[in-house]
């Protein structure tokens, strides 16, 4: 029997402590592959492994300063691969922020909080399951 690929989840936050935590919670999960990324710098490094979805911070200067913000990322994300789901996070809770996101072409935007892991949980199966569904759609149109 053949061995299923596992879901590459990229993380992307400048809050170490935020990031780990995050990256305990994925990695419980044994249908996924993490990594984590304190700056869009490196998550743009790793970019060509073509992760199934990025969770991306909306800001990423607590690092490194003067490093790319997450629109910038989310930005040249999509020029590389539009193809790749960019859930954005942040701590912000204006509608402003989530609509500009959503223009920058994010999937989603969460704000952080005690519930965002499952929210992301949830993003992500939504995803998994329509990518599924569009691969099963595209096999058949080939064959027909």
């Amino acid at each position: 029997m053949a061995k299923e690929k596992k879901v590459l989840i990229f993380l992307v936050d400048d809050d170490a402590l935020f990031l780990k935590s995050l990256e305990i919670e994925f990695a419980q999960n044994k249908e996924y592959a993490v990594k984590t990324f304190p700056t869009g710098e490196l998550c743009l490094e790793k970019i060509s492994q073509n992760p199934d979805v990025i969770i991306l911070d909306y800001h990423l200067d607590g690092v490194v300063k003067n490093a790319i913000n997450g629109l910038e990322t989310l930005d040249k994300i999509k020029t590389a691969n539009s193809q790749i789901p960019v859930i954005i996070l942040s701590s912000q809770d204006k509608i402003e922020v989530a609509v500009n996101c959503m223009r920058h072409l994010a999937l989603d935007y969460f704000v952080k909080s005690e519930t965002v892991y499952l929210r992301i949980q949830h993003a992500i199966a939504t995803i998994l399951k329509y990518q599924k569904i569009e691969k099963t759609l595209n096999w058949y149109m080939d064959r027909v």
